[in-house]
């Protein structure tokens, strides 16, 4: 007689989900945890006999289309976050956990991360790289037979990168040596080479205006002090560091 463990991990491999044993403490009773997950029936048989476990393991993320919300109630918080937004999940499949928690299972997303503590305290997250027991294959509830459901916009809004500030006044210059290069070779002039090195080096601005690394405004005003510190009065620095940037391809 098949043991309870091994006949529900073969009922969920017949389904097409990968299994694999783990121990009492949940933890993987393969060398290889969720890796050796595998929903063929005999490979699980062997599998299961050579490494026993009393618990059935599935991977969540891409390689089995699942991923978890995982509730701990032993955490005041996570009862709290449950009570309060509990309403706002639309039906899924749940099941309740060992520990009294619930396990709330949702179709994978990309944009889904595993993660401990991230939403609030006592509220985990299982997807690509994690697993969680499959608590009716030891006997506890399922609190929700529904199919699993797509995640929340809301839940996936935490796990989505957050855009990066964007200021028009900020110059991002990837090679801030080369334009600290320039405007020191610019201020070091002699005065028989003032007029050609303010234009060369506005050249060089000009082609990095025109990668988009900086704005001709900022080329034209940082070549133009440089060449004033070098002895060129104001209006011909400027002059001459517009026709360089220009020159070079930026819009002088």
């Amino acid at each position: 007689m098949l043991d309870k463990a091994l006949s529900a991990a073969l009922e969920l491999a017949a389904a097409g989900v990968a299994v694999f044993p783990c121990l009492a403490d949940k933890r993987p009773a393969t060398p290889h945890g969720f890796k050796d997950a595998t929903g063929d029936p005999d490979k699980l048989r062997a599998l299961r006999s050579q490494y026993p476990g009393a618990l059935v393991g599935v991977p969540t993320g891409a390689v089995s289309g699942l991923d978890a919300l995982d509730l701990d109630v032993k955490h005041a918080e996570a009862t709290a976050w449950w009570r309060q937004h509990c309403r706002r999940f639309q039906q899924t499949r749940i099941h309740q956990t060992r520990s009294g928690g619930l396990h709330l299972l949702f179709k994978h997303d990309d944009t889904m991360r595993c993660s401990a503590g991230k939403i609030a305290v006592g509220v985990d997250t299982r997807a690509s790289g994690g697993y969680v027991i499959w608590w009716p294959a030891a006997g506890l509830p399922v609190i929700s037979h529904a199919p699993p459901a797509p995640w929340p916009g809301w839940i996936l809004t935490t796990f989505r990168p957050r855009p990066q500030p964007q200021s028009a006044s900020i110059v991002r210059v990837p090679d801030e040596r080369f334009l600290v290069k320039l405007v020191q070779m610019v201020a070091g002039a002699t005065e028989g080479e003032r007029n050609s090195l303010t234009f060369w080096a506005a050249c060089r601005a000009g082609e990095m205006v025109a990668e988009g690394l900086l704005s001709a405004d900022t080329a034209v005003a940082v070549i133009a002090e440089a060449a004033t510190r070098c002895g060129l009065l104001r209006a011909e620095a400027e002059k001459t560091a517009r026709s360089g940037v220009s020159a070079g391809g930026g819009r002088g």
